[in-house]
């Protein structure tokens, strides 16, 4: 948040600012014995004499940490990569010995000549500036750097109380007023400051070197807008690091310490400051400042001269602040991912506005899960094929990936570019499509058959086989037909009716057959012999949840058993990756590691794995099931890199294939891919993406992104399952239908063989139920 500085008001006229500015430097004769290094200053007679003046006034002022800029990482090619930057001030803080010595002669010889010889206070500074005030009829100075490094504490201190602009109008109505009284107390031109001023900075002297007062000043003063500190200054106004910054580089800087609005030099076109003639005032203002290094033996008359015939050449280089700076690595859903986690957990803050501020201000280094190659390549395949806008639809796609056991996000990529603007551009958007909506996610969308995977769950556990036959003639479905437990009981209304993907009719068939084909009508069948509510646990075992349940609430209902809940990718992600990680669910994660200001390590959220996990058996049987899928003959056969590397997956389509889905792991990261309406219902497969039909273009932008995830993880072969969940009933033996009376009896009818197929992608006939909504 910018600074509006607060108009500064002028307590009295120069005639009685010279008597006030007259009795300070009275004071300052007093003060004499402070005029020397603080090693032997405020010893004798004459300091206590001093100090006695000083009765009734704090002593020693504490030096907080600084406002720095906090700066998010990814990985890429195994080297951190800095993606975002986020700061209320653009300040990084750095040590003595990454200041260049031109910036620190240049500092000392205009500021404070005398730094390195007085306690604090330059008495004689004081006395020159108590008559410049009653020649120029104006308030002149006269601080010390140590002086003005104490004016500079108090101003930051300020900082913490601008005004929340999401307050109401009274609040922040209050807030301004406490910052304008906050401010103007540290700034405004009278004896009482003076006195305070002069009395830290003694204080200053007796607890901390000259050098780290002169490094501490030049980390924390102004240089114009919100650019604080040499190193951002540096680096800002002209390219370089402050350790090598030159000669004319450190006069400018150190000139624009004297007016920073006025003086910036970022601004060539603003004429009310002067920038329009080549920085003209500046420009005045580093020769100054270079007269005054060769004044006081700080560089030669030929390096003056040298410097002085230079112009004032600067090379802004801005640091962008917040997540839209990382949209050139395709990694700016994700950095607003990391930045809502931060604000949202309590290792950060006791409240939000505390944890925003710490961001923006704390100087971290926040580390992240983020692998950029990995992202690069699933940016590229999706954006092969989904672009931001098109003309019939509004069209959505999003891919997130996350490491099995560790919940990790390796990669976080969607069609529309970010955009958190007030006015954000066509084609654009600030909503996270991956993600649930608290993280600035969408409302989710409804997964099709791929909620399938927890209806086959539920079925192993209730003890069925894979390879149980299932009649799957029935299309219409009374709601009587089910059952669940309490408190979960979402049945009742009209009669479910279910069709297949194409809607054709399919007889009896294997669980293990109706995995690999999606068949509705098989699934809708298996679970009039299930409790609905298992089913919804088996998901919650994995960590499944609504992306916002306030608005769609996570359902255990007949229609849900083929994917009417709202679910966000990264939610389905970590399911899966759960069932590969032997049934134990683990939540997804985004930090790695977190480097204070100083430093140290700071906590960063765990991932939290599932309390209830699912039976390892019965995640080996529907691992086992679900390998088809992939394989020929399953509904994402195409999807299948064929690499070598073991998978499983499960399709997803729903009702006119509005939204579509293939969420797949292997035994090292899962992913989830979706395409489909952020609004509206339009059927994919009336589209076409690059000369793929809608329907299918899921298996097209996956391809790509598993052969990358496999040519980096790899993946090991999955535990073989139980072969209680592998044995086939035995068939009924057919029998001859009764005779009519008086007609000769009928042969018995041929057993069935399984067969039938739900088609690609498998619908889910959830029997009018809305589509998903971004």
């Amino acid at each position: 948040m910018s600074r509006t500085e607060p108009r500064r008001r002028w307590r009295w006229g120069w005639a009685p600012a010279l008597v006030g500015f007259v009795a300070l430097s009275g004071v300052a004769g007093l003060l004499a014995a402070a005029a020397v290094t603080p090693a032997v200053a405020l010893t004798g007679s004459a300091a206590d004499n001093t100090i006695s003046v000083f009765d009734g006034l704090p002593e020693y002022i504490k030096v907080e940490p600084l406002a720095q800029a906090s700066t998010m990482y990814a990985k890429s090619n195994g080297r951190d990569v800095p993606i975002a930057n986020f700061y209320s001030q653009n300040r990084v803080e750095v040590g003595w010995d990454a200041i260049s010595q031109n910036l620190k002669d240049a500092a000392v010889a205009t500021e404070d000549p005398r730094f390195y010889e007085h306690g604090g206070i330059d008495v004689t500074g004081t006395l020159r500036g108590a008559v410049l005030t009653a020649l120029h009829k104006s308030v002149q100075g006269g601080s010390s750097i140590t002086q003005q490094y104490v004016k500079n504490i108090l101003v930051q201190r300020c900082e913490g109380k601008q005004p929340d602009p999401t307050a109401s109008d009274e609040v922040r109505k209050k807030q301004q007023d406490a910052y304008e009284k906050c401010y103007q107390d540290a700034t405004e031109v009278d004896p009482v400051r003076k006195l305070k001023e002069m009395r830290y900075s003694i204080g200053l002297e007796k607890e901390y070197s000259k050098n780290d007062i002169l490094q501490s000043y030049l980390n924390i003063a102004l240089f114009g807008g919100r650019v604080y500190g040499v190193q951002s200054a540096a680096s800002y106004y002209f390219g370089v690091s402050a350790k090598d910054v030159n000669l004319q580089q450190a006069a400018t800087l150190i000139a624009i310490l004297n007016n920073p609005d006025n003086l910036r030099i970022d601004r060539p076109n603003d004429k009310e400051n002067g920038a329009a003639n080549h920085y003209q005032e500046t420009l005045n203002r580093r020769n100054y400042v270079l007269d005054r290094m060769l004044i006081n033996g700080k560089i030669t008359q030929e390096e003056h001269d040298a410097a002085i015939k230079s112009p004032v050449e600067p090379k802004i280089t801005p640091v962008q602040n917040g997540c839209m700076t990382a949209q050139q690595y395709n990694a700016a859903f994700f950095c607003d991912y990391v930045e809502r986690v931060i604000e949202q957990d309590p290792a950060f803050g006791k409240t939000e506005d505390a944890r925003t501020s710490y961001l923006n201000r704390g100087g971290l280094k926040i580390y992240t899960t983020l692998n950029l190659d990995l992202q690069g390549a699933a940016q590229s395949a999706l954006s092969a094929y989904i672009p931001p806008t098109h003309p019939n639809l509004d069209l959505g796609s999003a891919n997130v990936s996350v490491e099995v056991g560790t919940g990790r996000v390796v990669t976080m990529v969607q069609n529309r570019p970010y955009d958190n603007t007030a006015e954000p551009a066509p084609g654009t958007t600030a909503v996270n499509y991956t993600t649930d909506s608290n993280y600035g996610g969408s409302e989710g969308f409804q997964t099709g058959s791929a909620y399938k995977a927890f209806d086959l769950l539920e079925w192993l556990q209730e003890g069925h086989s894979l390879y149980a036959s299932v009649n799957g003639t029935q299309h219409s479905f009374p709601q009587t037909s089910f059952h669940s437990s309490d408190p979960c009981n979402d049945i009742g209304g009209l009669p479910w009716n279910v069709a297949n993907d194409e809607g054709e009719s399919v007889s009896s068939t294997s669980v293990m057959n109706a995995t690999a084909q999606s068949i509705n009508t098989i699934f809708a069948k298996m679970a009039t012999q299930l409790d609905l509510c298992g089913i919804k646990q088996r998901a919650k075992d994995l960590l499944v949840h609504g992306a916002d349940e306030a608005v769609n609430p996570f359902m255990a209902n007949p229609s849900s058993v083929l994917g009417t809940n709202y679910i966000a990718p990264l939610t389905m992600a970590t399911a899966y990756a759960g069932i590969a990680n032997n049934g134990v669910a683990c939540s997804p994660v985004a930090i790695d590691k977190i480097v204070d200001a100083q430093g140290r390590n700071h906590a960063v959220p765990k991932t939290q794995c599932s309390t209830t996990p699912i039976d390892p058996g019965v995640a080996a049987a529907a691992i086992f099931a679900l390998q088809g899928v992939l394989r020929g003959g399953g509904t994402a056969v195409s999807a299948n890199p064929g690499d070598g590397v073991p998978i499983f997956g499960k399709t997803g389509t729903t009702d006119d294939s509005v939204e579509n889905w293939l969420v797949t792991s292997t035994s090292k990261v899962a992913q989830a891919t979706w395409v489909g309406n952020v609004e509206g219902g339009v059927a994919l497969r009336s589209q076409s993406f690059q000369g793929i039909g809608g329907g299918n273009v899921k298996f097209a932008i996956a391809k790509p992104i598993l052969a990358a995830l496999n040519a980096t993880y790899g993946g090991a072969a999955f535990p073989a399952p139980p072969a209680k969940y592998l044995s086939a009933p035995p068939a009924p033996k057919p029998t001859a239908p009764k005779p009519a009376p008086g007609q000769p009896a009928q042969p018995a009818p041929p057993a069935q063989n399984g067969g039938g197929n739900g088609g690609p992608g498998g619908g889910n006939g959830n029997g009018g139920n809305p589509p998903g909504r971004g």
